[in-house]
């Protein structure tokens, strides 16, 4: 959809190249390029450029970050620096967790980094991605009591940044 003088458009297909995919969740960063999970492939993080102006065919991101189960949820930060996902791995702290990947200086994505105990819990935590003004980090997190969108100041990244 986009946004008219009078509201909303009608829904806009993103090409025919993704009509057959069951996507959950997309995020586009400032270069245009889709990061987006598919609904019925475990485990299947997915990218696709714009290059001079037409769209590539879908790629899997690599073992190094499609690792663990319930695979989703990706946001990729503007500037293609870092990504951020949810899955549940051995590693956890319990349900699934947040994870963040940043890019590496050769241009390839580095390996997950869970985003730690200030953000996960035993509870399942998902869905995670920045304000349009980059300053807070907003997550899911599902208790069995219930649950709610959780937020806190997007600077906590820079933490978890390796020295590259």
């Amino acid at each position: 959809m986009e946004r008219t003088s009078t509201g909303w458009s009608e829904l806009k297909s993103i090409g025919a190249l993704f009509d057959d995919i069951p996507i959950m969740r997309l995020s586009a960063s400032s270069k245009d390029t889709y990061y987006f999970d598919v609904g019925t492939v475990v485990g299947a993080i997915r990218y696709s450029r714009l290059i001079d102006g037409k769209r590539e065919e879908p790629k899997a991101l690599g073992e190094k970050v499609n690792t663990g189960k319930w695979i989703a949820h990706p946001f990729i930060a503007p500037d293609e620096s870092y990504w951020i996902w949810d899955a549940e791995r051995e590693n956890g702290y319990g349900d699934n967790d947040l994870y963040i990947s940043f890019r590496q200086q050769d241009g390839s994505w580095g390996a997950g980094i869970n985003m730690g105990d200030k953000i996960n819990t035993a509870a399942q935590e998902n869905g995670g991605f920045l304000s349009p003004d980059g300053k807070y980090f907003f997550f899911n997190r599902h208790l069995k009591s219930g649950g709610g969108i959780y937020w806190v100041d997007a600077q906590f990244i820079e933490t978890l940044r390796p020295n590259l």
